[in-house]
């Protein structure tokens, strides 16, 4: 019996290696040809995204008169390892701009030209190569767009699958020997759907994360495959788009055909006050409107926001309305009365005396008082209550901003299930062990988890988040995704760098730099050689001013030949002057500056000038202009557009930045002269520095900030997250849970 079962288990195994062998040979073309079909279809893809992504400025630099030499353009895009060539053919047959590794055998006579996009795939000599055939019609302008890629690395992946079939096919026949076959059969059945299911998620724009946990080495090459293709693709879609009003507009209409847009803030952009004269409209100084407002104008929609000025209620309609902006109407504001104890309660109380020090770092104690928090609850309804009479839809998109609505998601998603709750947090986050002695910390938290995304300027502060998540709330967290799933929900916790317009609307106004220095020098009686800094914020403790005006006095204790010379020109707009952490920093500033100004006065020219008002963004940007230096010594800080701000105005390429590290923007304005703003002297040393920088110096500098803006600007911030809202509602209707 034991010779018997002995050979039948030694047959099995026979059988099994025969049987694994018919099905490796049965198994590989079919795997080859669905493998290379896939990867063609990526390839396809990625030609089309390659086109419309350069497709505008083709057509503007075949428009031009005379037309633009395409090929230094067309070579850039041949880094791509995976593109080999581009050319254009004219409507006349004639291939131009064609790049240094196009084909000889290439010609636009051999290529199907029509009305419609057509793609083959050739061999040059021993390299396969796929074309894709664009067509481009505007105006005069008419003719097909030629975009080779380099096929072999199909090659590549083809035998890869091979090997891993055949070994995961032979160790099955050796570990289990009759039962091979049906194993084997299963995960061929599984691996089938998984390539079925893959191309059905690339077609719809999603690739999903469950990939990474299939155990076979199938599923792992797949999963490989697809988070290359995620790699590529994200590259692609980035490639030379200058984010604008108008691109941020095509974008709505492509990805979210008739989408409504609600905006929920504190401030509002618009302000209207009673004064002697009448009523005086006035834009915040507000970074958080400075952001969010040109990105209404360009998508319009409905902005719901505290109606703060005294001459607010007159100028609204009987449902609490106002078009705006008042020149070109673009969006609604959709104002929201608070009495003056809830102003009191969830403004100054729980928002700033309580949120505000607590995500900063700046050494202030804060306060949390049981009142505070019922009026935080209150106005957190009432606002949630205001969104729902806004939408006109039952799956609007919803943007809510900063601390003081961190209850709002939650109260949205309980009223408008289907809505995207997109907030972004524009403060930073504390750590977990300094956030934990918030007393009402997992409401708070649990609020936020109420939206479909949430953002932060940094990764740093997203990290913090998560760290406070796992901490103290029963939650799954999925790092790799930055994903926590909660009460069933699933919340994207993302890092959106904030940003400004570009160009900004007020430098449209602004005369050549050298007539805004004559002018400012003019308004604070300067000699003609002064050397002028500035520095441009609301009277906050966290924005260091302080610690600015100690850095001037240092220097100038330390360098006193610069007395007479140099003027540092600090505006600071009042605010939250009710409260008293605020009211003693104005004083203490003030009285500062006078002992400043007392011991290194020289002939009665004073080096401090404290100018303690509100000012207009066309002020603020002379002042810009105006700067040799313009000094960002934040404290903590989430961002601070004023570093890009100042970038931004200096279209002279001149001037110097003296960036606090503990400002969101150092991490992208790297070319600014960084510093610690508790260090006096280093300080101090740095504003030397960026005085005595020569003008060659200046301009390499100001030039890659100033690249860096224009590229990341504030259409390019809400573009990437109405892009990802956009991929999760194709996602939640495809799955059928939205």
């Amino acid at each position: 019996m034991k010779n018997i079962l002995r050979k039948s288990w030694l047959g099995y195994i026979g059988l099994g290696i025969a049987g694994t062998a018919l099905i490796i040979v049965a198994v590989m073309p079919l795997t080859s040809a669905i493998v290379e079909g896939w990867l063609n279809s990526d390839v396809e893809l990625r030609a089309r995204l390659v086109f419309r992504s350069i497709r505008d400025q083709v057509i503007v630099g075949l428009a031009a008169a005379p037309a633009v030499d395409l090929v230094p353009f067309f070579e850039r895009l041949t880094e791509d390892e995976r593109i080999l060539a581009l050319g254009y053919c004219t409507a006349a047959g004639e291939l131009r701009y064609a790049t240094k590794f196009m084909p000889k055998t290439i010609s636009c006579a051999k290529l199907e030209r029509g009305k419609v996009d057509t793609s083959a795939t050739v061999t040059d000599g021993d390299r396969p190569t796929h074309i894709s055939v664009f067509p481009i019609t505007a105006g005069p302008v008419s003719g097909h767009l030629l975009l080779l890629h380099d096929l072999q690395f199909v090659t590549r992946r083809v035998h890869e699958v091979r090997l891993y079939t055949a070994l995961g096919l032979i160790g099955v026949a050796l570990g289990l020997g009759l039962l091979a076959a049906v194993i084997t059969r299963t995960l061929l059945r599984h691996w089938s759907l998984s390539v079925r299911s893959a191309i059905a998620d690339v077609r719809r724009g999603a690739i999903p994360d469950p990939y990474r946990d299939r155990p076979t080495a199938i599923g792992s090459e797949i999963h490989a495959l697809l988070s290359e293709f995620r790699v590529d693709r994200r590259y692609v879609d980035g490639i030379h788009v200058e984010w604008s009003p108008k691109t941020l507009h095509r974008l709505l209409e492509e990805e979210l055909p008739g989408v409504e847009i609600l905006v929920v803030s504190n401030r509002e952009p618009y302000i209207h006050n009673k004064t002697d004269g009448g009523v005086l409209l006035q834009t915040p100084a507000s970074g958080l409107v400075a952001a969010i407002e040109p990105v209404m104008r360009a998508c319009g929609g409905t902005w719901i926001a505290h109606g703060s000025g005294s001459a607010d209620r007159q100028t609204v309609d009987e449902n609490d309305r106002i078009a705006v902006p008042p020149d070109a109407p673009a969006y609604t504001l959709r104002r929201v009365w608070l009495s003056a104890e809830e102003q009191n309660g969830y403004y100054y109380g729980l928002s700033n005396e309580g949120l505000w020090p607590l995500c900063h770092v700046a050494f202030v104690r804060p306060a949390f008082r049981e009142e505070d928090w019922i009026q935080y609850q209150a106005v957190n309804e009432r606002f949630a209550d205001a969104v729902v009479q806004e939408a006109k839809q039952d799956d609007p998109i919803v943007l809510v901003q900063d601390y003081h609505f961190a209850l709002l998601p939650r109260m949205i998603r309980q009223r408008l299930p289907k809505a995207t709750i997109i907030t972004f947090w524009h403060i930073p986050w504390a750590n977990s062990e300094t956030f934990g002695i918030f007393p009402w910390r997992e409401q708070l938290i649990d609020g936020l988890l109420g939206s479909t995304i949430l953002g932060f300027h940094t990764r740093f502060h997203c990290n913090n988040f998560i760290e406070a998540i796992d901490r103290f709330m029963e939650s799954r967290i999925d790092r790799e995704t930055a994903t926590v799933t909660f009460r069933g929900h699933d919340t994207m916790i993302r890092a959106y760098p904030i940003s400004i317009e570009w160009p900004p609307a007020a430098l449209a106004e602004q005369r050549p730099v050298r007539e805004c220095r004559d002018a400012v020098r003019q308004r604070f009686s300067l000699p003609p050689d002064t050397r002028i800094a500035v520095g441009i914020e609301r009277f906050d403790y966290t924005k260091g001013i302080i610690d600015r005006i100690r850095a001037i006095d240092d220097l100038l204790t330390w360098k006193p030949q610069w007395r007479g010379k140099f003027v540092f020109i600090q505006a600071a707009a009042p605010t939250r002057g009710e409260l008293e952490a605020y009211s003693t920093l104005q004083a203490e500033a003030m009285h500062l500056a006078e002992e400043v100004n007392a011991r290194h006065s020289v002939d009665g020219f004073a080096p401090i000038r404290l100018v303690v008002r509100h000012h207009e963004p066309r002020e603020v940007y002379e002042l810009f202009r105006a700067a040799d230096v313009c000094v960002v010594s934040s404290l903590h800080d989430g961002m601070n557009l004023v570093a890009k701000e100042f970038v931004a105005s200096r279209d002279d390429e001149q001037g110097v930045l003296v960036l606090s590290s503990f400002a969101g923007a150092s991490r992208e304005l790297s070319e600014a002269l960084i510093i610690n703003p508790y260090h006096t002297r280093n300080m101090a040393k740095a504003i030397l520095t960026a005085l005595s920088m020569p003008a060659g110096e200046q301009r390499q500098r100001m030039r890659l900030m100033r690249s860096l803006v224009q590229e990341r600007n504030v259409h390019r911030w809400a573009a990437q997250m109405l892009l990802d809202a956009s991929r999760l509602r194709k996602r939640e209707r495809v799955l059928g849970t939205g």
